[in-house]
């Protein structure tokens, strides 16, 4: 996989190299043909983990950035209206990640996110502590977390 990845690389920056643009949109577009043709190369290989998480990485960071706005202008509007519309609360989330690594990442993803916080960490590593500021319903938060933030990470990650 890692092997997939640095020759990516390498094929992006002999792209770059070949047109002689030095943008980060012509970077991409070069990451993006050279893994078109990696994939086209290792079709019938039988690893195929890095032709399947690198399309689930850009969802990911795309759902993230998404995200992200929509956060910012939920802050950003609260703010500039006299009338507060937040209910803060403290939810329990149970995790499914296992790994020092997963907790780690997804701590730290749910914590980029403008109105929400982690607390803390449960001593067995299965739930966090999660401070929210616009909260309506425990459950429907969860939820949220759980098919949007853990279940692509995880999909990432294993």
């Amino acid at each position: 996989m890692i092997k997939n990845f640095l020759m990516n690389l390498l094929l992006s920056f002999i792209w770059v190299a070949l047109t002689g643009s030095l943008f980060y949109s012509n970077f991409l577009f070069g990451f993006l043909l050279g893994f078109f043709i990696l994939w086209i190369m290792n079709r019938n290989e039988a690893d195929q983990r890095y032709f399947y998480r690198v399309p689930k990485t850009i969802g990911f960071i795309l759902f993230f950035l998404y995200e992200l706005i929509v956060a910012n202008i939920q802050v950003a509007y609260d703010v500039i209206t006299p009338r507060y519309f937040s209910k803060p609360g403290i939810v329990r989330f149970p995790m499914q990640a296992t790994t020092d690594l997963e907790i780690n990442l997804l701590s730290t993803v749910i914590s980029m996110t403008p109105g929400t916080l982690i607390l803390d960490i449960s001593e067995d590593k299965k739930s966090l502590f999660i401070h929210v500021m616009y909260l309506k319903s425990k459950e429907e938060f969860i939820a949220q977390i759980q098919n949007g933030f853990e279940k692509r990470l995880l999909e990432i990650l294993r």
